[in-house]
């Protein structure tokens, strides 16, 4: 490497004291102790693939206990997203153990690391690291020694873009897209899911992040889901939530079989296969 230290894990945590929290009690009985509630590294990890029962010991959880979870490290060996995505739309999940998957979320890629060819963004690419130190931990990693793209391909990795997830990841990338295709086996064989190709069709966000700091993008001032011809950048009566129609009636929102953006993703696409077929 080119550095003796370019690679860094980066995780985000939502702290509360433990008499507003869930869970075990506090130490000593002292409710104002401040307790890790929530956290975020690899996006949709705690959402999707993180089984339901284990949330509350996840988000708990410093990443450098993640391998104590055994359910949570054999939910990345074994997701059920692929499961389901075979199930209903009859794309072939890959055979598990995941161990590609076990480097995206938990490692880090490197070339002695598992099944993925490329020295990018794992610990143990450090030069002053105890390789017998490293284990598994759920965090969002960002090879430091990576130049910036010229050209970001909204895919990172899968479209060639070293820079992209999940060598970190940036305000415009379709993680979405990206993480569908590497739970269905792209990662593997370093070839996009053809029957995947087309994603869920948001290949921008709805707000280009801006050109200074912070970069967000301002939020929306009204809820997106419920624009019409005459409130094209959403709707007004943003009291249902969004889930109103032009004249104001509630509408029932589309879901996931799993719950899960994903599968919802994956569900679009389906639609649009079928809608293709029958034009």
């Amino acid at each position: 490497m080119a550095t003796p230290a370019p690679g860094a894990g980066f995780r985000l945590g939502t702290d509360a004291k433990a008499k507003e929290a869930q869970g075990e009690p506090a130490k000593d009985g002292n409710t104002d102790e401040w307790r890790q509630v929530s956290r975020l590294g690899n996006p949709l990890v705690n959402e999707v693939v993180v089984p339901l029962k284990f949330k509350d010991a996840f988000n708990a959880l410093s990443p450098e206990k993640d391998a104590t979870v055994t359910p949570v490290v054999d939910k990345v060996k074994d997701p059920i997203v692929p499961k389901l995505v075979e199930s209903i739309y009859k794309i072939p999940a890959p055979a598990t153990p995941r161990n590609d998957l076990v480097e995206i979320f938990l490692t880090g890629i490197c070339k002695e690391c598992g099944l993925i060819k490329a020295d990018l963004n794992s610990q143990r690419l450090n030069q002053d690291v105890d390789k017998a130190a490293v284990v598994p931990a759920e965090m969002l990693r960002l090879n430091m020694s990576v130049p910036p793209a010229a050209k970001p391909n909204r895919l990172g990795v899968l479209g060639k873009d070293l820079a992209g997830f999940p060598n970190g990841r940036r305000l415009n990338g379709d993680v979405v897209d990206i993480e569908l295709q590497a739970l269905q086996g792209a990662a593997q064989t370093g070839k996009h899911v053809p029957a995947l190709a087309a994603g869920d069709a948001v290949d921008t966000p709805y707000r280009e992040p801006g050109d200074t700091f912070p970069y967000v993008a301002l939020p929306n001032t009204a809820a997106v889901n419920q624009a019409d011809s005459l409130h094209l950048d959403g709707g007004v009566g943003a009291g249902l939530g969004g889930l109103a129609s032009g004249d104001g009636f509630p509408v029932v929102p589309v879901t996931a079989v799993a719950g899960g953006a994903l599968l919802a993703c994956a569900g679009a696409m389906a639609l649009r296969r079928r809608r293709s077929g029958q034009a």
